[in-house]
């Protein structure tokens, strides 16, 4: 699927603010197809489907810039990891969007790679009959390994159009009353002697009589679960092996082969850009190393700095750092790329007429989203359940996607803030020059060459787990002489990584006469040239 003017016709030719301005809530499969469409019919983008999913959606990634785009630094963004979440796709396409319409400046120095929605089959729930909050694609899956695929899924047990959770009043319960909220229920804390009154579980039955609710759900495999930095093994929505379905294969199979990328910025649960992950030196050394390396760890503070100044919304008590399985940890730990997350949004801090907040980020939200009387939460209501008789079963609580998921109208100006920091985080990428060219007359047709190897930027040229993973290519250093005219130095050079704003120096003795050329760079890190008289 290539670049089309079909969306001209179909959005009635309106600017791409335009499009998005008109959107009143968020977009279905078929408008954010068009969308893109619109955004590939600019010159410097190219719209290429990667696969289909199980239920026949397209998985496409936008490449991006002008020039010699293979050649220079590139970023990937990536949205829909999660396929509840809903306003991660919305922001990596108005990424595109306002990438095109606004910053073309942007593209003569790097590249873009766009992955709108990487779990587009759970995208589509949002617009279903019954409303959840979905994780897997479309592929037939016996999660509970009991030979029925989906055979204890989700029930709406009160008719709703929804799924939200239920209440069992149980003495033996894990779960109790909040003392901040009376709709909200949160674990017990037997340490400081509470006792449980309840055990909760999504809105279900127990279909396959197993004893379990849920556990085998009418859904497949997650995507933001089945990656192989620490696999899930053998838990539901993660499947067999890591990176079995269409979309996980297709997605790597293509980033394997761009060697430009030098970040991720990845919309999703996962946040390293509010709170930064923390170096842990005896996690850092071990065979299978599970902690941010030191020189990354400095590299995600100092970004995590520029996204806390560009997105002005505080995080409320955000600190999750990665699961197990997941996209963003992909990106660094098995990639090697810097890799950055953050889910866009968060229910802002809410204080009551004394200054007084809630430590539970569902009483938070609650109080907020009553302070604005946004109807959030489905009232506790009983219910005759037929696998808990004798005991009181109640169902509610909070809406699918409404703790994740802002009104539309909101949307445009989190995206401009993200698009904001998108770009700063580029032009943060490394800038290999060269500087100090001299020659040397030597007598007898001999000259020598020296010059300095500069990488004029903040970011190194390697993150510390790309330089230990062997996998990002080192900088190749070429003189173009032919090589009986090298008298002294090589003809390539190799070097593991140049830091931020450090140099380094090389010398040749040439023999004869004319011009040289030397290049030197690797794409992730760009790619700079030097002619020079002998």
């Amino acid at each position: 699927m290539k670049k089309t003017l079909l969306s001209w016709l179909l959005i009635g030719g309106m600017g791409l603010s335009g499009a998005a301005v008109a959107q009143s809530d968020y977009p279905t499969i078929s408008q954010l197809n068009q969308r893109l469409q619109r955004v590939a019919s600019n010159a410097s983008a190219t719209l290429t489907s990667l696969t289909k999913t199980e239920g026949g959606k397209d998985i496409w990634v936008l490449k991006i810039g002008t020039g010699q785009l293979d050649q220079k630094p590139a970023i990937a963004v990536v949205g829909g990891v999660e396929g509840y979440e809903v306003l991660s796709v919305e922001l990596a396409v108005q990424f595109a969007e306002k990438l095109v319409a606004d910053h073309s400046d942007a593209l003569e120095a790097s590249t873009f790679y766009i992955f709108p929605n990487m779990s587009p089959d759970a995208y589509e729930q949002y617009y279903a009959s019954l409303k959840y909050e979905r994780r897997g694609n479309a592929v037939s899956v016996d999660h509970d390994r009991d030979g029925t695929p989906g055979g204890s899924g989700y029930s709406d047990l009160n008719g709703d159009g929804m799924i939200t959770m239920m209440r069992v009043e149980d003495p033996m319960g894990d779960y109790m009353i909040s003392k901040e909220d009376d709709r909200v229920l949160v674990k017990a804390d037997r340490s400081k002697g509470e006792s449980g009154k309840y055990s909760l579980y999504k809105e279900s039955r127990d279909d396959d009589k197993d004893g379990e609710f849920a556990e085998d759900l009418k859904e497949g495999i997650a995507f933001n679960k089945s990656l192989t930095y620490k696999f899930p093994v053998f838990e539901p929505l993660a499947g067999d092996m890591p990176v079995t379905q269409k979309e996980s294969r297709a997605m790597l199979d293509y980033l394997f082969e761009q060697w430009n990328i030098f970040a991720f910025v990845t919309f999703s649960p996962a946040n390293n850009l509010t709170s930064p992950l923390k170096y842990n030196a005896g996690n850092a050394k071990k065979r299978v190393v599970t902690s941010i390396l030191e020189k990354d760890q400095a590299l995600n503070v100092l970004v995590s700095d520029l996204y806390k100044e560009t997105v002005k919304q505080k995080a409320f008590q955000q600190d999750n750092q990665g699961t197990d399985g997941d996209f963003f940890q992909w990106a660094y730990f098995h990639f090697g790329r810097l890799s950055f997350g953050t889910p866009g949004y968060w229910t802002p801090e809410f204080k009551d007429s004394t200054g007084k907040g809630k430590s539970n980020a569902e009483a938070n939200y609650l109080a907020w989203a009553d302070s604005l009387n946004n109807d959030v939460f489905v009232p506790w209501t009983e219910v005759k359940h037929p696998d808990f008789p004798g005991k009181k079963v109640e169902v509610g609580g909070m809406k699918p996607y409404a703790m994740t998921t802002p009104s539309y109208d909101k949307v445009g100006e989190i995206a401009e803030q993200h698009t904001d920091f998108i770009l700063k985080l580029a032009a943060m990428q490394p800038k290999l020059e060269i500087h100090n060219v001299k020659t040397e007359s030597l007598g007898n047709g001999l000259t020598r060459v020296t010059m300095d190897l500069f990488n004029n930027s903040s970011m190194p040229t390697h993150s510390e787990m790309g330089e230990k993973s062997r996998w990002l290519r080192k900088i190749r250093i070429d003189i173009d002489a032919a090589a009986d005219k090298i008298v002294s130095g090589n003809k390539i050079e190799l070097m593991e990584s140049l830091g931020a704003y450090e140099k380094a120096s090389f010398s040749w003795i040439i023999k004869g006469s004319g011009n040289v050329t030397v290049k030197a760079g690797a794409s992730h890190a760009g790619f700079t040239t030097s002619t020079v008289k002998l």
